[in-house]
């Protein structure tokens, strides 16, 4: 049974093709990873696949079904939850209210002192959301998205505004959440250097397709990624 798959997805914005063709398959229980520049449709490509926008051509499957421009609600229901690059919690309610209250959205019995201890705020679950650090704001989220019992979480650069050593502690957590809760994940993000901390197959996106797909090091040595994308500053041969 196919887990995720899209095919030839395409969509347009005032004659300029943002996703273009684009065709992925996704394993039930991987973790992956996509990558590009600014503008390369990786946004717009999740915006696709949990119904804030519509295709224009192309097929969005889960689980063997036909979810193509169903409405977000319903899509978030099959299990699906997407993580945005600005975080979206309650700053006005405690980390454990914040949980709590995503918990009873979604229906879902789960414990919060366990993703509490999983999202490293459990010293912090008395804590209001507005006062916690960026970083913490981050975790709190992916812990939002915990709390709704996920089969599949798609994380929008979940590292972006933090210091090197939250983002290893992303890494940790995202690759945690993989392997011991066995949640499909996939990650857009552009720092390289997270994305080798997760040591996860990824692609990288031009003009709305896949241009390369591989390992961290075989696209890190690829020449036409590297002078198109990266340039040879970014992703050091010996990083």
């Amino acid at each position: 049974m196919s887990f995720l798959e899209l095919t030839a997805l395409t969509k347009n914005f005032d004659g300029l093709r943002a996703v273009d063709g684009f065709s992925l398959d996704i394993p039930e229980g991987s973790l992956n990873a996509l990558v590009g520049p600014n503008g390369c449709g990786k946004s717009t490509l999740f915006n696709l696949i949990t119904g804030v926008l519509k295709p224009d051509a192309g097929q969005v499957s889960f689980r063997d079904q036909d979810i193509t421009g169903w409405p977000p609600h319903r899509i978030a229901r099959l299990g699906i939850g997407r993580k945005f690059q600005v975080p979206a919690i309650f700053e006005e309610l405690t980390v454990r209210e914040n949980l709590t209250v995503a918990a009873k959205r979604s229906g879902n019995r789960v414990s919060i002192d366990t993703i509490l201890e999983k999202i490293n705020l459990a010293d912090r679950r008395d804590t209001f959301g507005g006062e916690l650090a960026h970083g913490q704001k981050q975790w709190l989220e992916i812990g939002l998205l915990l709390a709704q019992a996920p089969s599949l979480i798609l994380l929008d650069e979940p590292t972006a505004g933090m210091t090197g050593a939250e983002t290893k502690a992303t890494a940790d957590l995202i690759r945690t959440i993989n392997q011991e809760q066995a949640i499909t994940v996939l990650v857009i993000e552009h720092d390289m250097g997270f994305i080798e901390y997760l040591g996860c197959p990824l692609n990288v996106m031009s003009k709305g397709q896949i241009l390369k797909s591989g390992s961290f090091d075989e696209i890190r040595n690829d020449a036409e990624v590297k002078a198109l994308y990266f340039g040879n500053t970014v992703v050091p041969a010996d990083a």
